[in-house]
């Protein structure tokens, strides 16, 4: 059977034809109205930001919305749709910042705060009249002629008075974590945004395997480890940890080892000054720094200088035999107190890459701060002039200047003449200003200056993957943040119940 062909479908027509219908008789009002009494369905918009156009996703999120709206209003509900429009956040700033021409620290000196709330108040609402065009074209109901807007002071009071009431039941908590923060926005980074499209990139940087001098007074647990050593006078041992962010390097305060891998003790050369060590690393990543075939080559014929360098295993031994050793401090720019400067065990240690003995920097790694936290040690700290503990690197991305920290702190506990080395200066090129930059990166300063004092195993150029913020394209940094949290876990039986 043949059927007619019907050519005048035109879904963009209709679409105009059915909104002027809706906007003529009032339907969305009359889909409220004729249910006055019944049930409720409240629904209030998780509300976009007007200082940016719509684009596609909107569309498609708010479709979403209007169809849960429109089931609830078909099943005889009254659904009074409340919209709103989300005035705060980064966005905001930094596009008020982009069409002033400054930056975050300017505010207060080049603008004051009261001129940067009303330039902010004005950008917000920048394009609320193309929101309002795209809600009506698209069919989208939602109340706006009495919106929800998060810079109203009603607003704001009601969310300060909802945190109150959870403070008064204890359900308020402060917590300090380690989060990734961009330095160039000014703000911690949630995983959500650290996830998104394009944020992770391959960086080449330079990397270096430090190494961690054993203290002498180890000498007969060594010699307990490793019989095969038989040496009364050890001033050569180390222990070698790999990282891609040498800029850590001067906040190590601990190494972790993996409790069930294997360690090796092997006698070798340095390659740069051709001193004879002894460095323990993981087993499985032994041919990784030592080519198998070297192991032939005899000791004595060994010049400095040579590509190839003999080694020799004296023995091997278990993470957890290591767990305790205690080894000197590798950049000795401030001294962090009691506990610190010894081998930890690490359940997240593996044998993937490196050396299999990870260098932990508590205030710059979640890791990090976990595993030295359960071993009682702390992280490198420093006071500021406001007698506030600090991390060595400010929320700018630079090392604190010594003018900036407190001065009984800087007489009791900084090394001045080594740490003015590298105060003032940026942990990363991306986060340096005009009239602040140099001539190379810290990371390759640091990397050269343990290379001088034969406290490097070997500096190299890697290819790794790293986050960088989504806003500003720059890299991100890990940082210790204080961080606000509500205790929902006191109701989790309650709301999987409901």
């Amino acid at each position: 059977m043949k059927y007619t062909e019907y050519k005048g479908l035109n879904l963009s027509e209709i679409g105009k034809e059915m909104k002027e219908y809706w906007e003529e008789h009032q339907i969305f009002d009359k889909s409220m109205s004729t249910r006055e009494g019944h049930p409720q369905f409240v629904f209030y918009e998780g509300p976009p930001s007007a200082n940016g156009t719509p684009g596609i996703h909107h569309v498609m999120a708010r479709t979403i919305k209007d169809l849960v709206c429109r089931y609830q209003t078909l099943k005889g509900k009254q659904v009074s749709r409340k919209g709103g429009w989300d005035t705060h956040g980064l966005p905001v700033e930094l596009g008020v910042e982009k069409t002033l021409g400054i930056t975050k620290e300017d505010i207060g000196k080049k603008i004051s705060v009261e001129d940067y709330n009303k330039a902010c108040r004005t950008e917000v609402m920048k394009f609320k009249d193309m929101w309002d065009d795209i809600t009506r074209r698209m069919g989208y109901w939602v109340d706006l002629k009495d919106p929800y807007i998060t810079f109203d002071n009603k607003y704001i009071e009601s969310v300060w008075y909802l945190l109150s009431e959870l403070y008064k039941k204890g359900l308020l908590y402060k917590g300090y974590t380690i989060q990734p923060y961009s330095p160039a926005a000014g703000t911690g980074l949630s995983s959500h945004e650290l996830n998104l499209p394009g944020c992770y990139r391959d960086v080449k940087d330079t990397t270096c395997i430090g190494q961690f001098h054993v203290k002498s007074s180890e000498l007969d647990r060594i010699n307990q480890l490793f019989p095969e050593l038989k040496a009364d006078n050890l001033d050569n041992v180390y222990f070698i940890a790999w990282t891609t962010t040498p800029w850590t390097l001067p906040s190590n305060t601990a190494l972790a080892v993996g409790p069930k891998i294997d360690y090796v003790l092997v006698k070798s050369f340095n390659a740069y000054s051709g001193n004879p060590i002894f460095v323990i690393l993981a087993k499985p990543l032994l041919n990784a720094h030592f080519p198998a075939k070297n192991a032939e080559l005899a000791f004595e014929d060994y010049k400095p200088g040579d590509k190839n360098i003999p080694f020799q295993v004296l023995g091997e031994v278990k993470g957890t035999d290591l767990v305790g050793i205690e080894y000197e401090q590798l950049i000795p720019y401030v001294n962090p107190g009691p506990n610190a400067f010894r081998v930890i065990p690490g359940d997240y240690v593996t044998t993937e890459d490196g050396t299999g003995i990870v260098h932990i920097a508590p205030t710059f790694g979640a890791d990090d701060k976990r595993v030295a936290a359960d071993a009682g040690i702390d992280g490198m700290l420093m006071m500021d002039k406001a007698g506030v503990m600090q991390p060595m690197v400010d929320k700018t991305g630079k090392f604190f200047k010594i003018e900036d920290l407190d001065e009984e702190f800087v007489r009791d506990r900084v090394n001045v003449e080594l740490y003015q080395t590298v105060a003032g200066r940026y942990v990363k090129p991306d986060y340096e200003k005009e009239g602040e930059k140099h001539d190379e990166s810290l990371d390759v300063y640091i990397s050269l200056w343990l290379k001088q004092q034969n406290k490097v195993f070997k500096i190299e150029k890697h290819v790794h993957n790293y986050p960088h913020c989504w806003r500003t394209d720059k890299p991100v940094l890990y940082y210790p943040l204080d961080s606000w949290f509500i205790k929902t876990t006191a109701f989790k039986e309650r709301m999987i119940e409901a």
